[in-house]
């Protein structure tokens, strides 16, 4: 519960950052809007693959199989390159009280190759995860491929912001990240504070909230409209905007909370390091702003 409560009360401080800096919110927003777009426009030359080669076949299954790395490819590069905004965002305004967007796209050019080949090693490793997990319902394979989806993820998360404070490549990057984990500088764990379950909380309630609202309003608006093609377009549409407002701030919320915790993390792993080598043993740290709060 105390676990719960503190990644609450980080939720509450990294969400006051973004307040009080409007920049520190707009890449999460950004990733949400071009994420969308870039999935539909991914999605038509699958359903046309699929249309014109049919979905048996050794040439279909090659062509659908690439056509889907390309499209989950695209998808990691959107995310990484405007997670990268935000967690330069965040490093600018507690290192200076200031997130700016024109640093933030510079961070971003200047680093576009390594997040290219962080998106394709994301990539790779999704596509070991399906071929793990295979076809049907296996308990032993599903976990394997949790546990490597699971493992990535975290090992993303910490790649990710040490490519861009640090300005190294992927290779360095994945060392700083296992060094952080081997030699124990990542001070404070997810079990900790339990960002991962307040955000996931979250997101359920709200996609509840969006489908009873969403279902409410357009069953009521038929029902007034009658069944008509009119009355049918206003309700059910109108239904489906609601439910998509309410999914799209509970992936804002979760993205950005979780960036946010995520370089914060390695923020303080970074000055538990540092402290160390200086010092020649292990010395106390106190964490980033929004995390030191919550800690007390």
């Amino acid at each position: 519960m105390q676990s719960f409560s503190r990644g609450w009360n980080f939720l509450k401080q990294s969400w006051q950052m973004a307040f009080k800096d409007k920049d520190l919110i707009k890449p999460s927003v950004y990733a949400l809007m071009v994420g969308t777009v870039v999935s539909l426009i991914g999605g038509v030359p699958i359903v046309l693959a699929a249309i014109l080669l049919g979905e048996k076949g050794t040439i279909s299954q090659v062509v659908m199989f690439i056509l889907g790395v390309l499209l989950v490819f695209v998808n990691f590069l959107v995310s990484y390159i405007f997670s990268a905004m935000t967690i330069y965002l965040i490093f600018g305004y507690l290192a200076e009280g200031d997130g700016r967007m024109d640093k933030a796209w510079g961070i971003v050019r200047r680093d576009f190759f390594d997040i290219i080949t962080l998106a394709a090693a994301s990539t790779a490793v999704n596509t070991i995860k399906n071929l793990v997990k295979g076809k049907g319902n296996k308990p032993g394979r599903n976990f394997l491929a949790g546990l490597i989806d699971t493992v990535w993820t975290e090992a993303a998360f910490l790649i990710l912001p040490a490519m861009i404070i640090e300005d190294i490549n992927l290779k360095d990057g994945l060392k700083r990240a296992g060094y952080i984990i081997k030699n124990n500088l990542l001070l404070v764990g997810i079990s900790t504070v339990g960002v991962k379950a307040v955000t996931g909380l979250i997101s359920f309630l709200l996609v509840i909230t969006g489908v009873v609202l969403g279902l409410g309003i357009g069953y009521g608006l038929v029902s007034i409209f009658g069944t008509a093609v009119f009355g049918l377009v206003i309700g059910i549409g109108l239904g489906v905007v609601i439910f998509l407002v309410f999914a799209m701030v509970a992936t804002i919320i979760s993205t950005y909370t979780s960036t946010a915790y995520h370089t914060c993390l390695y923020l303080w792993a970074r000055d538990a390091e540092r402290a160390q080598q200086t010092a020649g043993q292990a010395v106390t740290v106190a964490a980033p702003a929004p995390l030191a709060v919550v800690l007390k």
